[in-house]
């Protein structure tokens, strides 16, 4: 431990905990309990982003984490405040994003009493945290801030919570730091076995029909420069996680596209088809998997992850690799051969040509198609960051959008959040100032956390939100359409709000496209603008994202949904 230097309340240690930590933004809402903090707050060299509702401010922190790396901050007060914030933290964990959390409690001698606004926030995040924290102690605060950080950004990323009884922030102390972290029973593994890796080397030399599936884990390691000279070398094409999307460039002659339920149909049939799947930061959800029993069932696969729990989990590895992406990929480099795949990549290519991911003009061509919006988004800024909302518009932002580097691509895969982008999109802004920031949004996801508009207007947030406005619950009637005969029962939302005079009602820009050629303008009008934008797109009411798997079905088992005018 470093030596005490002053004394100093539990509140003020927070500050300073915070700044040895580099942290400098917070997003947060204050509250009775939090007082003593949002005080020293007042003065201190840290940005706090007021957002309008506590679940945005895990979902800013998020945006900010991913688009960064670095550990997202988030605060809120007890009781209501504190269980507003479980969405956030169940979607960061189970996208194993970095974010510390920091929650008010009422003071110590009430705990238990059911208190006003008590909330045993510890209990309810336990299973959504990597771990978490009751402080009881002010001295016990600045050790306790030095593991949270610690905790939240090794091994596989996560969040922790830090819950503050409010005598605790009052409380004085002797303020130190530590220097370092040492907590037995967590010693992540980095370096992974050496012996395992010559296996997978091995594996790869003797493989005709290889493909690397690689997924978030391998933006959160920063590898996507190692997984690129790898597949290269071994010359084998590269499938990557709606999470992993950015880490492998897409207009690389090796990349496949997504896989899975939504995937292009020769990233299914390449994985269906192969003899080795070499899993790279990547868990095998049912999203991708589809039916287990039928995925990959020719492929030896080898499984490299840094966490133990993940390995053969879902799927039976044959050779387990516990370490980080990063370390595994730049040894592998050095055993890997080429594997034995010239008429692989012919057939895979062959494959392209035939099923290539497409979609259908209108015929009047006044009509706007969804995908057509994307493709215009990427044409006019191709090195912007793309954050979603959660359904149909989420998914053709994946499948069109032409990524090219990692942390281009923030969206919601585990949990599937609505209401997710919109607020992350303004965390992954105030993170990188000099990108050009879209939340690409539903009509009915925008309108879960719309009135973050005013956050971003009073912080001078210049997001572009692109609505895809087709008057439904995309995703939600595409299932009804497809398996309840069309019987659209409470997925139908058209007419429900004006966004333009929703945008301009809290200051920000409000845009409107309703004709194919009103698209392109529209979007470099937002660009340009410099303002926190909505963009009301019109498009095709009845859409579909195709192709599609059906739930339980095998990968290669695809619907093609793609209407015909």
């Amino acid at each position: 431990m470093t030596e005490s230097t002053e004394k100093m309340t539990g509140a003020r240690a927070l500050i300073e905990c915070l700044y040895r930590e580099g942290v400098d933004t917070i997003f947060g809402y204050p509250g009775g309990v939090l007082l003593p903090i949002y005080d020293e707050l007042y003065d201190a060299d840290i940005r706090h982003i007021l957002v309008r509702h506590e679940q945005a401010a895990a979902h800013a922190a998020e945006g900010y984490a991913r688009a960064t790396g670095k550990t997202g901050v988030c605060i809120a007060t007890s009781g209501p405040g504190a269980t507003n914030l479980v969405t956030g933290i169940a979607n960061a964990y189970m996208d194993s994003i970095p974010m510390v959390v920091f929650t008010g409690q009422v003071p110590s001698s009430l705990l238990g009493n059911d208190a006003f606004q008590e909330a045993n926030i510890t209990g309810i995040t336990m299973p959504i945290t990597k771990h978490n924290y009751l402080v009881q102690d002010a001295n016990e605060l600045p050790q306790v801030i030095k593991e949270a950080f610690h905790i939240a950004s090794t091994g596989r990323p996560g969040p922790v919570l830090v819950d503050l009884p409010k005598d605790v922030t009052v409380q004085e102390i002797d303020f130190y730091y530590p220097e370092k972290v040492d907590l037995k029973g967590y010693k992540p593994t980095y370096q992974g076995n050496l012996q395992q890796v010559k296996r997978a080397a091995s594996a790869i030399k003797e493989s005709k029909n290889p493909v690397i599936y690689a997924g978030g884990g391998v933006i959160s390691s920063n590898a996507s420069k190692e997984l690129l000279e790898l597949a290269e070398k071994i010359k084998a094409p590269v499938t990557t996680t709606l999470t992993g999307m950015g880490g492998f460039p897409v207009e690389h002659e090796l990349f496949l596209g997504m896989p899975g339920m939504h995937g292009a149909k020769y990233a299914n049939y390449a994985i269906q088809e192969s003899d080795l799947l070499i899993a790279v930061g990547a868990r095998f959800d049912d999203r991708v998997t589809g039916k287990l029993k039928a995925f990959a069932s020719n492929a030896k696969i080898i499984h490299i992850d840094i966490d133990p729990a993940e390995i053969s989990k879902n799927v039976k590895v044959d050779v387990p690799i516990v370490g980080d992406a990063k370390w595994i990929l730049q040894k592998l480099l050095k055993y890997a051969e080429p594997a034995q795949s010239e008429k692989w990549l012919d057939r895979i290519t062959h494959w392209k040509k035939v099923h290539p991911l497409h979609y259908v003009e209108p015929a009047t061509g006044d009509g706007i198609k969804p995908q057509y919006i994307i493709e215009q988004i990427t044409e006019a800024c191709k090195d912007a960051i793309i954050v979603t909302e959660v359904g149909q518009h989420q998914m053709w932002a994946a499948q069109y959008f032409r990524f090219s580097e990692p942390r281009t691509f923030i969206t919601s895969g585990g949990l599937g959040t609505m209401g997710y982008g919109f607020p992350a999109s303004i965390g992954a802004k105030i993170a990188k100032p000099d990108k050009v920031v879209f939340d690409i949004a539903g009509d009915g996801s925008f309108q879960m956390n719309s009135q973050e508009l005013a956050t971003a207007v009073q912080e001078n947030v210049p997001v572009i939100v692109a609505v895809f406005n087709n008057g439904y619950l995309g995703m939600v009637r595409q299932w009804q359409e497809l398996f309840h005969n069309r019987r659209y029962s409470a997925t139908c939302i058209q007419n429900s709000v004006d966004f333009v005079k929703l945008a301009e009602a809290y200051g920000a820009l409000g845009l409107r496209a309703t004709k194919r050629d009103e698209v392109r303008p529209v979007i470099e009008e937002a660009i340009a603008s410099g303002r926190p934008t909505v963009i009301d797109f019109i498009v095709e009411e009845e859409e579909n994202v195709s192709p599609m798997v059906p739930a339980g079905a095998a990968i290669n088992e695809i619907l093609d949904l793609e209407r015909k005018e």
